[in-house]
């Protein structure tokens, strides 16, 4: 095998955990997978896999070299696509991951009539919460919701501010009060979001000044939806994305609280590769991401 055969028989062997999966996914014999290692150590003069007799790894000089391979091969296959990808329909498949309130309530739907609009496109979608690199987990496309901060490694599309907003259900307010001061939160049940890094902190701004309010929890999930659900049933006060609560509020099942204080915004993103933006299949699903999220969310259209 040449140096890039080899190449690609390393990462394949450490991507499926050894050399006759490897092989069999290559379509070699495990011989031929296993002397073009030996012979890309030899070259380097590094031992790139540790092996034993029940599995294969990487060592760490493996595990560096494997990420450089890595991208260099992504890099090559995506060039091949790109060159199939002028064609006048997008076709091939689209790696998608997002986060799993958004995806369940909003990506999945706007998913289906992309696949409409694009039926040679193959749509693959992993809902979660944690942080993904798309250029390491494979993906093509990450969706998230945060405050933008600049990776170098990743092309950032900012689609459309997310709001949040302090809600509760009428007859919480009816029963406890509506506070007019955030300090008045602190006399009040409320519901927090497990994840976030502030806890049971929020810190709300009334465009003069900004003030952190340390509240007490009746509930603490790391679910919006339970979070919803629980300010609906009258359990306390939340502090929720509109995207989760937009029907409630236009239902009048939830109201604002304070609506003179407002934590800070959130920005819908899409983050790629730098490589990626050479597919069409990546651009049109930019495209319709604008068209669909940008401007003023339908679920910020107040009837």
């Amino acid at each position: 095998m040449d140096r890039f055969a080899a190449i690609t028989a390393f990462a394949a062997v450490v991507e499926q955990n050894g050399f006759a999966a490897a092989a069999r996914k290559l379509g070699a014999s495990r011989s031929q997978v296993n002397k073009a290692v030996i012979n890309l150590e030899d070259d380097l003069g590094v031992q790139l896999l540790q092996r034993t007799t029940r599995r294969v790894s990487p060592t760490p000089s493996g595990e560096a070299f494997y990420e450089k391979c890595r991208t260099i091969l992504d890099d090559l296959s995506e060039a091949e696509r790109s060159l199939k990808d002028t064609s006048d329909k997008p076709a091939g498949t689209l790696r998608i991951n997002a986060p799993l309130s958004f995806g369940m309530a909003h990506m999945g739907p706007a998913l289906i009539d992309f696949m409409q609009r694009y039926p040679d496109i193959t749509t693959e979608l992993e809902l979660n919460d944690r942080f993904i690199d798309p250029a390491s987990d494979g993906y093509d496309i990450t969706v998230r919701i945060g405050t933008p901060t600049p990776v170098p490694s990743l092309i950032d599309h900012e689609i459309v501010e997310m709001k949040r907003v302090l809600c509760a259900a009428p007859s919480f307010v009816k029963e406890h009060g509506a506070p007019t001061e955030p300090h008045g939160l602190t006399h009040l049940p409320c519901l927090h979001y497990g994840n976030l890094a502030s806890g049971n902190s929020w810190t709300l701004s009334n465009g003069e000044r900004e003030e952190t309010i340390h509240t007490k929890g009746s509930l603490c999930s790391n679910n919006g939806e339970v979070l919803r659900d629980g300010a609906v049933a009258g359990l306390g006060i939340a502090l929720l994305p509109t995207f989760i609560i937009g029907k409630e509020l236009q239902a009048s099942k939830l109201v604002t609280v304070l609506p003179g204080w407002t934590p800070s915004t959130l920005q819908l993103c899409l983050l790629y590769p730098p490589n990626r933006h050479l597919a069409e299949r990546v651009r049109v699903f930019v495209e319709f991401i604008y068209e669909r999220f940008g401007g003023e969310p339908y679920w910020d259209q107040m009837k």
